[in-house]
């Protein structure tokens, strides 16, 4: 028998309704020591993934701390993501735990992918910022969130347009053709390494942001294009996108990390396969989610506006996140009252056995001292 307990949270959003099928747009499992009524809980959300059964729930609830593992209208759907609904819907996950199950104290708790969302939703909560995606108006809504009283980053990326950069096969020469390659921005092109030279890097990095800014450039004239034929927006896939140098060379951004593995497995099989993340956009989720020059997801800008006690905690074995991604993040807080915690551990802290004891500990001490 455990001893906790989950509850289904099944709640309509201001800016979106119960479906026809039945089901409402904001969706999670609600975790919660048996026996009490914490008065202090966690929420965490993520663009696409699916966080009701977040691992940290029960490791939290077993603390005597609620926790609401929460997902917006986009949980699998990130083709479609639009950031100031997923805001709201994060709101609305709040309101309730404020509202039903009793909470005084909320901790936003931006783990993964869900890092710079979360942090842009206690920016937004904190001071009204955001602008409306391109060919949509801004709900009065997003201006209307309630503040969380404080802030954890875990195991983080430092923003959506940020990680599809870094992780972006600059060698694509056809955004058609997934196969067009230029061999001298190759890293799985053994001529090029690894190790990869300070020159190969920074050559490549610096592509990596240029077919960002193409693709961008693209999507504003096909917008352009669409809409002198009397059509809104339209879908596009975005293919290689497994191809961080960091991921086959140790000695780059250096960590306990085993070399030569990504979140999908062998780094080159997932690169070549249709399996990589922002695979599918429309045009207008593009300039929402991944562009550099106009996405309001990258995580910087919004950090520096939260001024609530911020924790950040980054694990020494992951793949996918590395050292300067968390010490990025915990400089760009702009509290004072930030800490920054090194752990041993994946990036989910599946291994080694204990991790997520240990960070749960973390994380409870902390709170405990705010």
């Amino acid at each position: 028998m455990s001893d906790f307990t989950r509850t289904f949270v099944s709640l309509a959003s201001p800016t979106a309704g119960r479906n026809g099928a039945g089901f409402y747009p904001c969706q999670g499992l609600y975790h919660a020591p048996i026996g009490m009524t914490p008065r202090t809980a966690f929420i965490a959300t993520h663009y696409n993934v699916d966080f009701a059964e977040h691992y940290l729930g029960e490791y939290m609830a077993k603390r005597g701390f609620g926790f609401l593992g929460w997902n917006t209208r986009f949980r699998g759907n990130e083709a479609f993501f639009i950031l100031e609904h997923a805001l709201i819907d994060i709101g609305v996950g709040v309101r309730w735990l404020r509202e039903t199950a009793g909470v005084d104290r909320v901790v936003i708790v931006g783990n993964s992918g869900g890092g710079s969302l979360m942090g842009a939703y206690q920016s937004q909560a904190t001071e009204p910022n955001i602008t409306a995606t391109p060919g949509f108006k801004l709900p009065p809504a997003v201006n209307e969130l309630p503040a969380a009283e404080l802030y954890v980053s875990l195991c983080a990326h430092a923003g959506r347009p940020e990680v599809l950069t870094d992780w972006m096969d600059p060698s694509v020469t056809d955004e058609r053709d997934p196969t067009a390659i230029d061999e001298s921005l190759n890293m799985y092109n053994t001529a090029n390494g690894p190790p990869y030279s300070a020159e190969f890097v920074a050559r490549y990095r610096a592509a990596q942001k240029a077919r960002n800014e193409r693709i961008t450039a693209w999507v504003w004239k096909e917008i352009d294009r669409l809409q002198s034929k009397g059509m809104f927006d339209r879908a596009f896939n975005l293919q290689r996108t497994w191809a961080d140098p960091r991921l086959m060379d140790g000695s780059l951004d250096p960590s306990a990390r085993q070399v030569g593995l990504c979140y999908a497995g062998d780094p080159k099989a997932a690169n070549f396969s249709p399996r990589g993340i922002g695979l599918t956009n429309t045009l207008r989720t593009w300039l929402s989610m991944w562009s550099l020059e106009h996405s309001q997801c990258r995580g910087a800008p919004h950090l520096a506006r939260i001024s609530v006690p911020s924790l950040v905690i980054q694990s020494l074995g992951d793949t996918g996140v590395f050292p300067s991604d968390a010490k990025a993040i915990f400089e760009a807080l702009g509290t004072a009252d930030k800490t920054l915690e090194f752990v041993t551990g994946d990036h989910y802290l599946e291994t080694p056995g204990g991790a997520r004891d240990t960070v749960a500990d973390m994380i409870a001490a902390w709170v405990a001292k705010h």
